[in-house]
């Protein structure tokens, strides 16, 4: 090398190195944070062995002597990175680094507030603890209706950002949660969307219309990101189907996109029946894949149902699904009418209906073995289970979890093998039309949210005890108590490992300058 070529690297460190030690301090100078459980990130100390100490003040304090005097957290560490949560929300902090190795030294004092909104005032809103864990002290929850992470000791810890992402305020998001990923999904009135801890936008839906043949997709009710990267949601399309027709082969039907049928929507001839989809994106946000129940329902044992209302049209309501990516099919949910279809993948052909089968002039009757149910899932085991919101008893019953296992062929049903009624608090009504979800826990016990208008949260193990429970509540000033807060569904983080792969995910992101995907 000769002596120009030393000159130019020796510049072009002394350059770049100012703005890496800058951008390896975590969180940023003067940054609003919507969380208060932060990765702390700081300059390593080259080839030397040493400890930290990160030190947090409460208040904004330019001399260390303010400083001291203020000190709320300290904690320790042998890496050049520490998680620690600060006290409250709507609150400035300082905070700094003491390295310990053969000489003291310290960073200079950093500065960031945390910032507040209703869904994490305490005097707003809680989530008050019933059952206190044991077993999943280290876990944490996502609400959706609160857009808020919870530890299991009911303190808010993060919230969605004021922004795009959480809506007018009043909107409730849906099927918050951890991805595989170590991401955060949900959707919006407006649209799915991908998000990192810190609240960059990673990924939103194109919304445009591909699958349904409308103006937009309809998005609703589940959005998962696979294990491939792609993500996968229902969506929602109008079709003309007249069911009066006397034999599925002669039914009329046609997709129909909101500009085709503009000056045509309040003819009687034309019967808009909302049926579901299954879209498939890929990192693009090209359609790589999609599913239109109106290729099954259409020519399928519906064209029988006797609506006790006699409405010529059905909105069967498909409200969760579950891909179950190792065996290659797709369980799908429909409330309205009690039933969940199978669906090899990528074939779209449908290999398993589980419901009630509906015969020409024959009454509805019920399936015996669920109603009105949310949140289809399988088991480690390969169990099929559910949350039965088990309301075709005039809504007076109880919501329960039901563990099924399937049939070995095609024309068998389901088989019950573990249930669990739900129990409620107080006087409340048992209503529970809508809302609800399982997720399986890797013990074998499940975590639970019950239906929207009473939105418990519990785990239960398998053997039927109740690990941990807690209620989401708000304050009403008028009544002058606290009453039951809605949610759509809940979602849990298990445990110390997978919310620290989300927090440095955020800073990965940052560090490595990746950019916001907007298909």
């Amino acid at each position: 090398m000769n002596s120009a070529s030393k000159i130019l690297g020796l510049l072009l460190f002394l350059f770049l190195t100012p703005s890496q030690t800058k951008s390896q301090i975590l969180p940023r100078e003067g940054c609003n944070l919507h969380y208060r459980l932060i990765g702390f990130s700081f300059p390593a100390k080259i080839n030397e062995v040493y400890s930290c100490k990160l030190e947090i003040a409460s208040g904004y304090f330019i001399s260390e002597d303010s400083f001291k005097k203020n000190i709320v957290k300290r904690c320790s560490s042998k890496e050049n990175k520490i998680i620690a949560e600060v006290p409250s929300f709507g609150t400035r902090y300082t905070w700094r680094v003491i390295y310990t190795g053969k000489k003291i030294t310290s960073t200079g004092l950093f500065h960031f507030s945390t910032l507040i909104n209703p869904n994490v005032d305490t005097n707003v809103t809680r989530f008050r603890i019933l059952v206190a864990a044991e077993k999943y002290k280290d876990a944490y929850v996502f609400l959706d209706g609160a857009q808020t992470l919870y530890d299991m000791n009911g303190h808010p810890v993060w919230y969605v950002p004021d922004n795009e992402l959480s809506g007018d305020g009043t909107t409730h998001l849906r099927d918050l949660k951890i991805t595989q990923q170590a991401t955060i999904t949900f959707i919006n009135k407006a649209n799915i969307y991908e998000i990192n801890y810190n609240g960059d936008v990673l990924w939103k839906g194109p919304n445009n219309g591909a699958v349904s043949g409308a103006n937009v997709e309809a998005y609703h009710h589940e959005f998962t990101r696979l294990s491939n990267g792609h993500y996968m949601v229902l969506g929602m399309e109008s079709v003309l189907w007249d069911r009066k027709q006397p034999s599925p082969s002669d039914i009329n039907l046609q997709p129909v996109s909101v500009s085709a049928i503009k000056d045509e929507i309040n003819k009687p001839a034309n019967r808009k029946t909302p049926l579901g989809t299954i879209i498939e994106y890929d990192e693009k946000g090209t359609v790589v894949w999609s599913w239109k129940s109106s290729n099954y329902f259409t020519t399928s044992d519906l064209n029988y149902y006797n609506d006790p209302l006699n409405m010529a049209i059905i909105d069967p309501h498909s409200n969760s699904f579950f891909f179950d990516e190792k065996e290659k099919v797709i369980y799908v949910s429909y409330k309205n009418i009690s039933r969940v279809i199978k669906v090899k993948y990528p074939e779209g052909t449908v290999i398993n209906t589980y419901g009630e089968i509906y015969k020409p002039g024959v009454p509805v009757k019920g399936n015996g073995m669920f109603c009105g149910q949310h949140s289809v899932r399988r088991s480690q085991i390969g169990c099929l289970f559910l949350f039965n919101n088990n309301n075709c008893d005039s809504g007076q019953a109880s919501p329960k979890i039901k563990k099924f296992l399937e049939p070995a062929n095609e024309n068998g049903q389901l088989k019950k093998i573990w249930e669990y009624e739900c129990t409620v608090e107080g006087d409340f009504a048992r209503r529970f039309p809508s809302g609800g979800n399982v997720i399986e826990l890797p013990d074998q016990s499940v975590f639970v949210c019950m239906s929207g208008l009473y939105s418990k949260v519990f785990i239960v193990s398998s053997d039927k005890q109740i690990l941990w429970s807690a209620l989401p509540e708000k304050w009403d000033p008028s009544e002058k108590k606290w009453n039951v807060c809605s949610q759509y569904r809940a979602s849990i983080i298990p445990g110390r490992k997978e919310l620290e792969r989300l927090i440095w995910n955020d800073e990965r992101n940052n560090l490595s300058g990746k950019t916001a995907q907007r298909p």
